[in-house]
């Protein structure tokens, strides 16, 4: 019999160490399924300690829900994700986000250093191309006459300086010549004043001075006269024609030099401060690609365009073999003086909302803060920074939008949960109520799968609940289909107030339907009175 003995024995030794083996994979597996921080969390007198960093936690919860607060670490019951920990030097400053390395890399965040320097500020403007105003030559015709031939036929026909223009015949000018040529023949005391005369009267006829010499020299009555272009550059306008009658004063030609030109640029109004007469300019053109015009910017035309709101700028332009004409379209780049001593940032580090311009500064160790900053101006992709900022900060210049929203949405959590709670709310918190599949029963946790609760805006899934102070009903198993109304605490988490199977009264509304069964009135509930029927 002895043998036997210790062979059972031996056998009922392994049957319950691999049992307890089985226990300890199937605990082990299950842990590592729900809450693996749960047991890497220390409590230190009386604060939950995050042993890796040796960080105080005040809370867990979801990133996408931060409204919710839960005591201890375990399953976002909204997301399919491990809930986060809030650590205390993090809540410090509602505007302060921290950001780990491996999110930082995630989102591609970059930081850039505020640098003192210069700012050359470059302001470009496009205009149109006009006659220079001030190189213009006006030919009249000087005594009435014939025009009897014509060298030039149209007008933006190009001239050079010297060239003949027209032939007039000049009637007048024939008496005040051969008065002239009389009195040059006389001989005698007093000529010479009669002579000076004579000469005189010619010019009042209009005649030119060249043409006075020509009389003296040749002797001859000189009655038609050839005028020729006091400049180059082309006939803008034509008031002649062959066989007309011309009367003194009346225009013939106005010509309009071509060695220089003038651009009317429009320039913004907001940047019109950043332009002075005398700064040099390069203008390009789509007709000369590739050819630089270099001038210098002569006039701010003191009228604003309220339709464009635009300033005109008149810009004079070198205008080397006359290839600039008028009516061509032009980009103007202005050349402001350089400053010293200005705090710029990369632009793209700028958010602008309209009413304030903010940054996104690196305070080290993962924490980003906003900061409200006065911008200036703007060049090669550097703003200028007037207040806000110290030389040696690092701004954040790619994902700044995203920590931006993050620092928002904490500083409106944060003056959310610090708002006094209503009366109604204090007293008592709402209860919600819900169907679902027990999955797991714990010591303090029950775990439902249950179906959408409308009050909640929650869909269907699987989450925990904290188990009421009375205790579950004592029937209650895994795989039971119960109906459940709980209620969430001061602490965020969510914890069971009644609970049954389905189709059994509240386990917290058993005694107050015995009461009412026992009076046998109308306050019974239904399903007592159908059971006494």
């Amino acid at each position: 019999m002895k043998p036997k003995f210790v062979l059972k024995a031996g056998v009922l030794a392994l049957a319950g160490a691999g049992l307890a083996f089985g226990g300890y994979w199937t605990g082990a597996h299950r842990n590592d399924g729900e809450a693996p921080a749960a047991t890497a969390t220390q409590i230190v007198g009386g604060d939950k300690i995050d042993p890796k960093t040796g960080r105080k936690i005040l809370y867990w919860h979801d990133p996408m829900v931060p409204g919710q607060k839960f005591d201890k670490p375990g399953k976002s019951p909204f997301m399919d994700m491990q809930l986060e920990p809030v650590y205390a030097d993090d809540a410090g400053d509602a505007g302060t986000v921290a950001i780990s390395p491996r999110v930082q890399q995630n989102l591609g965040i970059r930081t850039a250093e505020v640098t003192k320097g210069k700012l050359a500020a470059a302001v470009e403007a496009v205009g149109s191309v006009v006659y220079n105003e001030r190189d213009v030559a006006l030919v009249q015709a000087r005594s009435n006459g014939f025009v009897e031939r014509l060298y030039v036929r149209a007008p933006l026909d190009p001239v050079r300086k010297g060239q003949a223009l027209v032939q007039l015949y000049v009637p007048d000018w024939v008496a005040a010549q051969e008065e002239y040529l009389a009195v040059k023949r006389m001989q005698g005391p007093g000529a010479a004043g009669l002579l000076d005369a004579a000469r005189q009267r010619m010019r009042l006829a209009g005649m030119t001075e060249d043409l006075i010499r020509r009389v003296e020299s040749s002797a001859k009555v000189q009655s038609r006269m050839t005028i020729t272009a006091p400049i180059s550059g082309v006939v803008a306008e034509l008031a002649v024609r062959e066989g007309m009658t011309v009367m003194a004063g009346a225009p013939l030609f106005r010509i309009n030099g071509l060695s220089t030109i003038w651009v009317h640029a429009d320039v913004p109004e907001n940047l019109s401060s950043q332009v002075r007469p005398g700064n040099l300019v390069e203008a390009r053109t789509p007709s000369l690609p590739g050819t630089v015009f270099k001038g210098k910017l002569s006039a701010i035309l003191p009228e604003v365009n309220p339709a464009t709101r635009t300033l005109k700028a008149r810009i004079e332009l070198a205008n080397p073999g006359s290839r600039l004409v008028p009516g061509m379209f032009a980009t103007i780049n202005f050349t402001a003086a350089a400053r010293d001593e200005v705090l710029t940032v990369p632009t793209e580090a700028v958010i602008q909302t309209g009413k304030r311009s903010v940054v996104m500064a690196a305070l080290g160790d993962g924490k980003f803060v906003p900061v409200d900053v006065e911008i200036g101006t703007e060049a090669n992709g550097q703003t200028e920074i007037r207040k806000g900022l110290e030389a040696g900060q690092k701004v954040v210049v790619s994902g700044q939008f995203l920590i931006d929203s993050e620092a928002s949405l904490r500083g409106a959590t944060t003056r959310m949960s610090e708002m006094p709670a209503p009366d109604g709310a204090k007293a008592a918190g709402t209860t919600h109520r819900g169907e679902g599949k027990v999955e797991s029963i714990g010591k303090d946790e029950i775990t439902f799968s249950h179906g959408p609760i409308p009050s909640m805006q929650w869909p269907a899934m699987t989450m925990g609940f904290k188990v009421p102070a009375s205790g579950l009903p004592k029937k209650l198993a895994v795989g039971d289909t119960v109906t459940f109304e709980f209620q969430q605490t001061k602490d965020g988490a969510f914890e069971i107030t009644n609970i049954s199977p389905t189709g059994a009264p509240m386990q917290g509304m058993k005694d107050k339907e015995s009461d009412a069964a026992k009076q046998g009135g109308m306050n019974a509930p239904a399903n007592q009175r159908e059971a006494k029927k």
